[in-house]
């Protein structure tokens, strides 16, 4: 069985058509358009599907699209996402694409690929932070995307660390978002740095007023990431997005400060590791996460 996915960003639409075991047959990228009328985007993810579905010499009649958001419980389209790609709530992708679609949360499409093809490969227990513009996160809970009440579970980018700081887009102050994320950097810098890749190419030059920023946002990010591992117990933990690609300035702090914060009874430590599978892992986790869905309803 072929299935397509597709990871409906805010920039680029990117698309593959994999096998069940998620080996990438073919891809494609498109630009969103978004801010433009939603028939752009929602015409780009239908000529995408139509492409990969006729370069393959299969019949493909099952698609998943990885999107910003919360689903509804049956997964057949996305319930709330307000301020961002207008027409996309409710939207019954199903309809318009004359194929059975399932959809999911961006960041649990990611996490799912990766707990399917990529570095966290048959573990049970995962978490996974997502740090870019914000915080994103995703659960894995015994082998399964755990998505919760109303599929909101594992916004772990929202929780508090520092509850005196200012709230992030869902209100909740000093959240893990606005402690590292691009989207506060402007706020946590005095308005001396705009991209989090200026700050560590600073920081790695040695200097002071960078080094303290950067390694401020490292330390809350283990803290965050230490009160993760205390409720959920995960077998590892995954960081993915733009600011990873800092390597090392970040990976090393980051150890350091775990060995402050981190609870680990009888020498117990949690992985911390990085994603491997960039860019396409949304719509290969959303095509496998469809292919599942599929399996369940038969």
């Amino acid at each position: 069985m072929h299935i397509i996915g597709i990871d409906l960003g805010g920039t680029r639409i990117k698309g593959v058509l994999i096998d069940e075991k998620g080996q990438i047959m073919q891809q494609s990228y498109s630009m969103t358009g978004d801010g433009d009328d939603d028939i752009v985007w929602k015409t780009a993810i239908r000529n995408t599907v139509h492409e990969l579905k006729n370069k393959n010499p299969e019949p493909v009649s099952l698609v998943g699209i990885s999107a910003p958001g919360l689903p509804n419980e049956e997964n057949t389209a996305i319930h709330f996402m307000p301020g961002r790609l207008q027409g996309l709530e409710r939207f019954v992708w199903k309809d318009y694409l004359g194929l059975n679609t399932f959809l999911l949360n961006d960041a649990v499409a990611a996490l799912n690929a990766e707990s399917k093809i990529g570095i966290a490969k048959n573990k049970k227990h995962i978490a996974m932070l997502t740090l870019g513009t914000g915080v994103g996160g995703a659960l894995i809970l015994n082998g399964q995307p755990f998505q919760g009440d109303f599929c909101r579970a594992g916004h772990l980018g929202h929780m508090v660390v520092d509850y005196q700081a200012t709230p992030d887009v869902t209100g909740m102050p000093g959240s893990l978002e606005m402690c590292i994320g691009n989207c506060s950097l402007e706020e946590r810098t005095n308005g001396r740095y705009h991209m989090s890749h200026d700050l560590i190419e600073d920081y790695k030059k040695g200097d002071a007023y960078a080094t303290e920023v950067w390694l401020t946002s490292v330390k809350k990010l283990a803290i965050g990431i230490a009160s993760i591992i205390n409720i959920v117990s995960p077998e590892i933990i995954v960081l993915g997005g733009g600011i990873t690609e800092a390597n090392e300035a970040l990976f090393a702090p980051l150890e350091e400060y775990m060995a402050e914060y981190e609870w680990r009874p009888g020498g117990h430590t949690v992985p911390i590791v990085k994603a491997v599978l960039g860019d396409l892992a949304g719509a290969v986790g959303a095509a496998l996460f469809a292919h599942s869905k599929s399996m369940v309803r038969i």
